[in-house]
């Protein structure tokens, strides 16, 4: 799996350690205390425009001979302000420049309403003293824009949407002794939601309390219209796709140095980007998810060109302010990674790869196996295993558009070990294995009953794409399929075959074994706990069953701190959290001709789903 790296030290006896190196420089403490700072000032404007009390002042004589609306009209801007604030202040933490700049005008606004409406010289200093830091470092606000889509704005009317209707709630109800009579709850959320469109609600107050809380909800109506409207008809940063010209430079990368990674060609998904070595050398793919850039695998290419693509992509992370991560990295690449940029390493699971010419279904250890595939047989199926490229177009047509039938769940999964696509022209030397039963009758697919695709791995391996099969199948396809495959491997050329990918395999091995001590016990028993959800002790002891070898992967990761918001983006990737809803099966269009695009969206499975 990895060969010998100049200046990367040897293999530990224990390759699941986990490996601890150096870290990587953090964030600028600046950006990040100001956005700290920044949410403390928008929760201060929030309190003044919902908690209003006068001082005793000659401001407060003044107030009192000036228009009755300018008070609400004072409270409606602090909270506001506090609002836009509190949005504002996670972009400060990233170094957003836009963030920056909406931040600088805003806080001027929040001192005037905590002056005129409060009176508050300390929330008048507290805001001049926020943006005395921001207009003095200026310069670590450079970062540049996420890539965006229409969806945010749908985001935005919902949960600004639930905020102003909480928020509502509360200046409703912080009125209790100006209120006429005793309201109901849901006369407050109906006069919450007139108040919201600029309508007065069924709630009525004693003296000008009515006013306040009219402009304050008005204003948080006006503000979840206008930031919505923003979105919505703001210029798209869409996420960047693999060019024409950048595929066959990776292609052509992949054949000179794709046998030293099995997730190499996962490279070649169309909704990656990628970022090139200064020599051309060596690349890394990634996606951007939720301020996270996604690397997945290893570098392609050269070893020795690793360091300048890695570079590459620490610079476009820091243009940005994106979280760099890695995941599914083998050790070699762990140990590149981390001496280069200082980022920590983490055991993430094992691989499963079979080495062909090891594999026998004779002997105790594969009896389960051999018995389950002599019982598909007797049943009547037969299995074929060809290339991509030795398919008619009829039959690929049938194979891509069962497979997207069959795949069980309506969002599509996969990200790091997964392709994307069945029968692309470009993907002729990927390994279909299909399973048939000829004397049942015909469905929908003729006798199709199961798929298996593998993309290449070099040119004397596999690695395993998708498993899908018709829910009216026997039990037993994905074994009988991978069976078929290593038997006609050496007729193919194919020397190693990996498959499915077991997170923390390591531990729940372990963990049931004797002499396991309290805490790995119980290590194990929350990855158990956790299966009935996420197939992690299933598929580990599905890739057990074919006797392979255990290759470790890795994540790399900047911080401790960051690893939950690094395990969201990844979820998010491969398809386990949707925060986009997918359009209905009946909507999605099956692709007839295959081809290849650059620009659209792939289908997307995964070996972990």
């Amino acid at each position: 799996m990895s060969g010998a790296v100049p200046g990367v030290a040897p293999k530990t006896a224990d390759p699941s350690a986990v490996r601890r190196l150096p870290r990587g420089p953090r964030p600028e403490a600046v950006p990040v205390l100001v956005g700290r700072a920044c949410t403390l000032v928008g929760l201060l404007d929030i309190a003044a425009g919902v908690f209003p009390r006068f001082r005793h002042s000659r401001m407060h004589a003044l107030a009192e001979v000036l228009p009755g609306a300018f008070g609400p009209f004072a409270a409606a801007l602090s909270l506001s302000a506090g609002v836009l604030l509190l949005l504002l202040a996670h972009g400060l933490k990233r170094r957003k420049r836009r963030a920056w700049r909406a931040a600088v005008a805003l806080l001027p606004f929040g001192a005037v309403a905590q002056f005129t409406y409060r009176h508050s010289l300390a929330g008048v200093l507290i805001s001049l003293a926020l943006l005395a830091p921001l207009l003095r470092h200026r310069d670590q606000f450079a970062a540049l824009p996420d890539p965006r889509s229409r969806w945010k704005a749908v985001a935005n009317f919902v949960l600004m949407g639930a905020g102003s209707l909480v928020l509502g709630l509360i200046i409703v109800s912080v009125h209790p002794h100006r209120m006429v009579g005793d309201p109901s709850l849901a006369d407050r959320i109906a006069h919450v939601l007139y108040g919201l469109f600029g309508f007065e609600g069924p709630v009525d107050y004693r003296g000008n309390t009515s006013w306040t809380v009219a402009f304050s909800l008005g204003a948080l109506g006006l503000l979840t219209a206008v930031t919505t409207i923003y979105l919505a008809f703001r210029p798209e940063h869409p996420a960047a796709r693999l060019t024409v010209d950048d595929e066959t430079r990776l292609r052509a990368l992949l054949a000179k140095h794709g046998g030293r990674d099995s997730l190499g060609h996962f490279a070649l998904r169309r909704d990656k980007a990628v970022v090139f070595s200064p020599s051309g050398k060596a690349a890394v793919t990634y996606r951007v998810v939720s301020g996270v850039m996604l690397a997945s695998g290893d570098p392609i290419g050269d070893v020795e060109a690793w360091p300048g693509a890695i570079e590459r992509f620490m610079d476009e992370a820091r243009a940005h302010s994106w979280t760099p991560a890695v995941m599914g990295c083998s050790e070699t690449g762990g140990e590149v990674w981390t001496r280069e940029t200082g980022l920590d390493a983490l055991e993430l699971g094992d691989e499963a790869v079979v080495d062909v010419a090891d594999f026998s279904l004779a002997g105790r250890a594969m009896r389960n196996v051999r018995q389950m595939v002599k019982r598909i047989e007797r049943a009547g199926y037969e299995t074929r295993v060809r290339r991509v490229a030795d398919l008619g177009d009829t039959e690929l047509d049938r194979i891509r558009r069962a497979a997207d039938d069959w795949r069980g769940t309506d969002t599509e999964r996969g990200f790091s070990m997964a392709l994307g696509r069945i029968g692309d022209p470009a993907d002729g030397d990927c390994l279909v294995a299909t399973a048939h039963k000829p004397d049942a009758e015909p469905g929908e697919y003729g006798d199709l009953k199961a798929i298996l695709h593998f993309v290449p791995w070099g040119t004397d391996g596999v690695s395993l794409d998708l498993m899908r099969r018709d829910r009216s199948a026997d039990p037993g396809m994905n074994e009988l399929l991978i069976v078929a495959a290593l038997q006609a491997a050496p007729r193919l050329g194919i020397a190693r075959v990996s498959l499915n990918f077991a997170m923390f395999r390591a531990a729940l091995a372990r963990g049931e074994k004797i002499g396991a001590g309290p805490v790995l016990r119980a290590w194990r028993g929350l990855l158990v706990f956790l299966s009935r959800w996420f197939q992690i002790e299933s598929l580990y002891k599905f890739n057990a069953k074919f006797q392979p070898r255990w290759e470790p992967r890795f994540v790399v990761y900047r911080a401790p701190a960051d690893l939950p918001r690094i395990g969201f983006a990844a979820m998010q990737a491969e398809g386990f959290l949707t925060l986009t809803p997918p359009l209905p099966r009946l909507l999605r269009p099956h692709a007839r001709t295959p081809r290849p695009c650059p620009h659209r969206v792939p289908e997307r499975d995964a070996r972990t789903a």
